[in-house]
Protein backbone atom coordinates (compact mmCIF):
# COMPACT_ATOMS: atom_id res chain seq x y z
CA UNK A 1 0.00 0.00 0.00
CA UNK A 2 3.23 2.56 0.62
CA UNK A 3 4.78 1.50 -2.69
CA UNK A 4 1.30 2.41 -4.29
CA UNK A 5 0.92 5.87 -2.35
CA UNK A 6 4.01 6.55 -3.19
CA UNK A 7 3.49 6.05 -7.04
CA UNK A 8 0.82 8.04 -6.78
CA UNK A 9 2.10 10.94 -5.55
CA UNK A 10 4.73 11.30 -8.37
CA UNK A 11 2.50 10.48 -10.81
CA UNK A 12 0.57 13.30 -10.06
CA UNK A 13 3.35 15.62 -8.94
CA UNK A 14 5.34 14.40 -12.20
CA UNK A 15 8.40 15.74 -9.78
CA UNK A 16 9.92 13.67 -7.39
CA UNK A 17 11.23 16.49 -5.11
CA UNK A 18 7.60 17.99 -4.92
CA UNK A 19 6.29 14.13 -3.87
CA UNK A 20 8.56 13.56 -1.53
CA UNK A 21 7.74 16.97 0.38
CA UNK A 22 3.97 15.81 -0.35
CA UNK A 23 4.73 12.52 1.73
CA UNK A 24 7.12 14.21 4.21
CA UNK A 25 10.41 12.28 3.37
CA UNK A 26 13.36 12.33 1.77
CA UNK A 27 14.10 12.38 -2.09
CA UNK A 28 16.29 9.61 -2.31
CA UNK A 29 14.19 6.89 -0.53
CA UNK A 30 11.41 7.78 -2.50
CA UNK A 31 13.48 7.10 -5.92
CA UNK A 32 14.61 3.86 -4.27
CA UNK A 33 10.55 2.82 -3.31
CA UNK A 34 9.33 3.80 -6.84
CA UNK A 35 12.38 1.54 -8.35
CA UNK A 36 11.44 -1.24 -5.60
CA UNK A 37 7.66 -0.86 -6.88
CA UNK A 38 8.96 -1.48 -10.57
CA UNK A 39 11.07 -4.45 -9.77
CA UNK A 40 8.16 -5.98 -8.23
CA UNK A 41 5.92 -5.72 -11.33
CA UNK A 42 8.60 -5.90 -13.92
CA UNK A 43 7.70 -2.89 -15.39
CA UNK A 44 8.60 0.63 -16.10
CA UNK A 45 6.61 2.94 -14.42
CA UNK A 46 8.66 6.81 -15.16
CA UNK A 47 10.73 8.07 -17.93
CA UNK A 48 13.31 10.36 -16.08
CA UNK A 49 16.27 12.49 -17.38
CA UNK A 50 17.73 15.48 -15.34
CA UNK A 51 15.03 17.69 -17.07
CA UNK A 52 11.30 16.02 -16.55
CA UNK A 53 9.35 13.15 -15.46
CA UNK A 54 6.92 12.08 -17.56
CA UNK A 55 4.34 8.67 -17.23
CA UNK A 56 5.55 5.24 -19.63
CA UNK A 57 2.41 3.47 -21.36
CA UNK A 58 2.38 0.90 -18.41
CA UNK A 59 2.65 4.20 -15.32
CA UNK A 60 -0.49 5.00 -17.49
CA UNK A 61 -2.20 1.98 -16.93
CA UNK A 62 -1.23 1.54 -13.48
CA UNK A 63 -2.28 5.00 -12.06
CA UNK A 64 -6.16 4.14 -12.27
CA UNK A 65 -5.83 0.83 -10.58
CA UNK A 66 -3.35 2.13 -7.84
CA UNK A 67 -6.00 4.92 -7.06
CA UNK A 68 -9.05 2.14 -7.04
CA UNK A 69 -7.03 0.46 -4.34
CA UNK A 70 -5.62 3.39 -2.66
CA UNK A 71 -9.46 4.53 -2.21
CA UNK A 72 -10.71 0.53 -1.18
CA UNK A 73 -8.07 0.70 1.98
CA UNK A 74 -8.90 4.34 3.00
CA UNK A 75 -12.49 3.24 2.87
CA UNK A 76 -12.24 0.62 5.60
CA UNK A 77 -11.67 3.03 9.01
CA UNK A 78 -15.34 3.97 7.71
CA UNK A 79 -17.06 1.18 6.44
CA UNK A 80 -16.05 -0.48 9.20
CA UNK A 81 -17.56 2.03 12.11
CA UNK A 82 -20.89 1.81 9.59
CA UNK A 83 -20.99 -2.14 9.73
CA UNK A 84 -20.46 -1.86 13.48
CA UNK A 85 -22.42 1.75 14.12
CA UNK A 86 -26.01 1.43 16.71
CA UNK A 87 -27.77 4.37 17.70
CA UNK A 88 -27.14 7.44 17.13
CA UNK A 89 -23.33 8.48 15.30
CA UNK A 90 -20.79 11.30 15.65
CA UNK A 91 -19.50 13.08 13.31
CA UNK A 92 -16.98 15.53 12.32
CA UNK A 93 -17.45 18.61 9.36
CA UNK A 94 -14.17 20.77 8.65
CA UNK A 95 -14.10 24.66 9.13
CA UNK A 96 -11.36 26.76 7.39
CA UNK A 97 -10.83 29.76 9.38
CA UNK A 98 -11.97 32.80 8.42
CA UNK A 99 -15.39 31.32 7.86
CA UNK A 100 -18.02 33.88 7.22
CA UNK A 101 -20.67 33.86 9.53
CA UNK A 102 -23.57 33.32 6.89
CA UNK A 103 -21.84 29.63 6.22
CA UNK A 104 -21.56 29.07 9.83
CA UNK A 105 -25.15 29.56 10.36
CA UNK A 106 -25.51 27.49 7.34
CA UNK A 107 -23.88 24.63 9.14
CA UNK A 108 -25.48 25.04 12.27
CA UNK A 109 -28.94 24.52 10.38
CA UNK A 110 -27.38 21.49 9.13
CA UNK A 111 -26.39 19.77 12.79
CA UNK A 112 -29.79 21.06 13.93
CA UNK A 113 -31.23 18.81 10.60
CA UNK A 114 -29.12 15.98 11.25
CA UNK A 115 -29.67 15.73 15.20
CA UNK A 116 -32.20 12.70 15.07
CA UNK A 117 -29.97 10.76 13.67
CA UNK A 118 -26.26 11.49 14.30
CA UNK A 119 -24.33 14.38 16.49
CA UNK A 120 -22.27 17.19 13.71
CA UNK A 121 -19.21 18.31 15.66
CA UNK A 122 -17.08 21.09 13.77
CA UNK A 123 -13.06 20.46 13.48
CA UNK A 124 -10.81 23.19 12.20
CA UNK A 125 -8.48 23.13 9.88
CA UNK A 126 -6.49 24.42 6.53
CA UNK A 127 -7.74 23.40 3.40
CA UNK A 128 -5.06 20.83 2.68
CA UNK A 129 -5.52 19.00 5.97
CA UNK A 130 -9.35 19.11 5.78
CA UNK A 131 -9.13 17.49 2.04
CA UNK A 132 -7.10 15.30 3.67
CA UNK A 133 -9.16 14.32 6.69
CA UNK A 134 -12.59 13.83 4.69
CA UNK A 135 -10.74 11.92 1.83
CA UNK A 136 -9.10 9.17 4.71
CA UNK A 137 -12.41 9.08 6.35
CA UNK A 138 -11.87 11.33 9.21
CA UNK A 139 -14.59 13.87 8.70
CA UNK A 140 -17.84 13.30 6.78
CA UNK A 141 -17.55 16.65 5.59
CA UNK A 142 -15.70 19.54 4.92
CA UNK A 143 -15.82 23.63 4.02
CA UNK A 144 -12.83 24.61 2.31
CA UNK A 145 -10.90 26.91 0.18
CA UNK A 146 -11.21 26.10 -3.76
CA UNK A 147 -9.10 24.61 -5.58
CA UNK A 148 -9.71 21.14 -4.44
CA UNK A 149 -8.39 18.28 -7.15
CA UNK A 150 -8.83 15.22 -5.04
CA UNK A 151 -11.06 13.16 -7.59
CA UNK A 152 -12.37 10.90 -4.93
CA UNK A 153 -14.04 14.46 -3.66
CA UNK A 154 -17.72 15.68 -4.79
CA UNK A 155 -17.03 19.51 -4.95
CA UNK A 156 -20.30 21.98 -4.15
CA UNK A 157 -19.87 25.75 -4.61
CA UNK A 158 -21.21 27.74 -2.13
CA UNK A 159 -19.54 31.31 -1.70
CA UNK A 160 -17.36 33.35 -3.67
CA UNK A 161 -16.41 36.57 -1.96
CA UNK A 162 -14.21 38.60 -3.32
CA UNK A 163 -10.94 40.03 -2.61
CA UNK A 164 -9.47 43.68 -2.22
CA UNK A 165 -6.01 44.28 -2.05
CA UNK A 166 -4.42 45.16 1.51
CA UNK A 167 -2.49 47.94 1.12
CA UNK A 168 -0.68 51.18 3.49
CA UNK A 169 -3.25 53.50 4.07
CA UNK A 170 -1.17 56.66 4.39
CA UNK A 171 0.13 55.69 0.46
CA UNK A 172 -3.27 55.76 -0.49
CA UNK A 173 -4.87 58.13 1.62
CA UNK A 174 -8.49 59.47 0.00
CA UNK A 175 -8.57 56.35 -2.31
CA UNK A 176 -11.75 54.11 -2.72
CA UNK A 177 -9.82 51.71 -5.32
CA UNK A 178 -6.53 50.67 -6.58
CA UNK A 179 -5.14 49.41 -9.93
CA UNK A 180 -2.10 46.82 -9.63
CA UNK A 181 0.38 48.75 -11.33
CA UNK A 182 0.25 51.07 -8.39
CA UNK A 183 1.04 48.43 -6.13
CA UNK A 184 4.75 48.06 -8.29
CA UNK A 185 7.15 49.66 -5.68
CA UNK A 186 5.33 47.32 -2.75
CA UNK A 187 6.39 43.57 -2.16
CA UNK A 188 3.84 40.90 -2.24
CA UNK A 189 3.76 39.11 1.17
CA UNK A 190 4.06 35.38 0.34
CA UNK A 191 2.25 34.05 3.57
CA UNK A 192 3.83 30.82 5.35
CA UNK A 193 3.24 27.85 3.97
CA UNK A 194 1.16 26.25 6.67
CA UNK A 195 -1.56 29.06 6.83
CA UNK A 196 -2.13 30.25 2.85
CA UNK A 197 -4.77 27.85 0.67
CA UNK A 198 -3.40 26.82 -2.42
CA UNK A 199 -5.54 29.59 -4.31
CA UNK A 200 -2.47 32.28 -2.90
CA UNK A 201 -0.17 30.25 -4.57
CA UNK A 202 -2.25 30.58 -7.75
CA UNK A 203 -2.75 34.36 -6.74
CA UNK A 204 1.22 34.61 -6.17
CA UNK A 205 1.54 33.66 -9.48
CA UNK A 206 -0.61 36.06 -11.27
CA UNK A 207 0.61 38.22 -9.25
CA UNK A 208 3.82 37.40 -10.98
CA UNK A 209 2.48 37.30 -14.74
CA UNK A 210 0.99 41.07 -14.14
CA UNK A 211 4.38 42.78 -13.36
CA UNK A 212 4.42 42.30 -9.24
CA UNK A 213 7.99 40.83 -8.87
CA UNK A 214 9.01 42.27 -5.26
CA UNK A 215 8.06 39.71 -2.91
CA UNK A 216 8.65 38.99 1.03
CA UNK A 217 8.41 35.29 2.28
CA UNK A 218 7.23 34.97 5.98
CA UNK A 219 8.22 31.60 7.06
CA UNK A 220 7.10 31.95 11.02
CA UNK A 221 3.88 34.39 11.51
CA UNK A 222 0.06 34.55 10.60
CA UNK A 223 -2.30 37.32 9.75
CA UNK A 224 -1.49 39.51 12.34
CA UNK A 225 2.53 39.66 11.03
CA UNK A 226 1.21 40.18 7.46
CA UNK A 227 -0.79 43.40 8.63
CA UNK A 228 2.21 44.49 10.63
CA UNK A 229 4.45 43.97 7.60
CA UNK A 230 1.70 46.41 5.63
CA UNK A 231 1.05 48.77 8.24
CA UNK A 232 4.73 49.56 8.03
CA UNK A 233 4.47 50.73 4.22
CA UNK A 234 6.97 47.43 2.70
CA UNK A 235 4.57 45.69 0.87
CA UNK A 236 0.55 44.26 0.21
CA UNK A 237 -1.60 41.71 0.45
CA UNK A 238 -5.04 40.69 -0.36
CA UNK A 239 -7.72 40.08 1.90
CA UNK A 240 -11.90 39.87 1.86
CA UNK A 241 -13.60 42.87 0.65
CA UNK A 242 -16.89 42.56 2.78
CA UNK A 243 -16.45 43.43 6.65
CA UNK A 244 -18.40 40.75 8.12
CA UNK A 245 -15.79 38.35 6.95
CA UNK A 246 -13.35 37.63 10.41
CA UNK A 247 -10.91 37.78 8.65
CA UNK A 248 -11.11 41.60 8.11
CA UNK A 249 -10.15 41.71 12.06
CA UNK A 250 -6.43 41.15 11.25
CA UNK A 251 -6.82 44.66 9.70
CA UNK A 252 -5.28 47.30 11.69
CA UNK A 253 -3.89 50.75 12.14
CA UNK A 254 -2.37 52.53 8.94
CA UNK A 255 -3.86 49.22 6.32
CA UNK A 256 -6.86 49.65 4.08
CA UNK A 257 -8.70 47.18 1.86
CA UNK A 258 -9.69 48.50 -1.63
CA UNK A 259 -10.68 47.08 -4.45
CA UNK A 260 -8.55 46.60 -7.66
CA UNK A 261 -9.52 48.03 -10.54
CA UNK A 262 -8.32 46.09 -13.45
CA UNK A 263 -8.14 42.44 -11.47
CA UNK A 264 -10.93 40.63 -9.50
CA UNK A 265 -9.75 38.00 -7.71
CA UNK A 266 -12.31 35.85 -5.83
CA UNK A 267 -12.02 33.33 -2.72
CA UNK A 268 -14.26 30.60 -3.30
CA UNK A 269 -15.87 27.70 -0.57
CA UNK A 270 -16.76 24.75 -1.68
CA UNK A 271 -18.47 21.91 0.95
CA UNK A 272 -16.83 18.41 0.05
CA UNK A 273 -17.42 14.69 1.19
CA UNK A 274 -16.10 11.24 -0.66
CA UNK A 275 -18.60 10.58 -3.16
CA UNK A 276 -18.39 6.61 -2.64
CA UNK A 277 -19.79 7.39 1.13
CA UNK A 278 -22.69 9.75 -0.73
CA UNK A 279 -23.76 6.98 -3.30
CA UNK A 280 -25.40 4.43 -1.27
CA UNK A 281 -22.79 4.72 1.77
CA UNK A 282 -22.93 5.97 5.67
CA UNK A 283 -23.59 9.16 4.51
CA UNK A 284 -25.95 9.48 1.97
CA UNK A 285 -28.91 10.80 4.27
CA UNK A 286 -26.23 13.90 5.81
CA UNK A 287 -24.77 14.87 2.24
CA UNK A 288 -29.01 14.57 1.14
CA UNK A 289 -29.61 17.09 3.77
CA UNK A 290 -26.31 19.12 3.34
CA UNK A 291 -27.73 20.00 -0.27
CA UNK A 292 -30.59 21.43 0.60
CA UNK A 293 -28.92 23.48 3.43
CA UNK A 294 -26.24 25.09 0.99
CA UNK A 295 -28.38 24.74 -2.15
CA UNK A 296 -27.76 28.56 -3.19
CA UNK A 297 -24.22 29.79 -3.39
CA UNK A 298 -23.39 32.99 -1.65
CA UNK A 299 -21.96 35.97 -3.91
CA UNK A 300 -20.53 38.93 -1.88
Amino acid sequence: MLHLRYFVAVAEELNFSAAARRLHMATSPLSQRIKDLERELDKRLFDRDTHSVTLTPDGEALLPLAREVLEQFTSIPWRLREATRSGRATMFMGIPAGLHPRLREHVSELAERAEDWCELLRWPGTTKALAGGVHEGRLALALARMPVTDPALEILHVMSERLGAVVPADQFAGRDSVALAELGDLSFVVAPQEIRSAYFDQLDGEMSARGIRKRIKLTDSDYGGIAELVSSGMAFYFSILNPDNPMRGYVMENTEILPITDFKPSLNTVLIWRKDRADGGDLARLVAAAREVFADPIHL
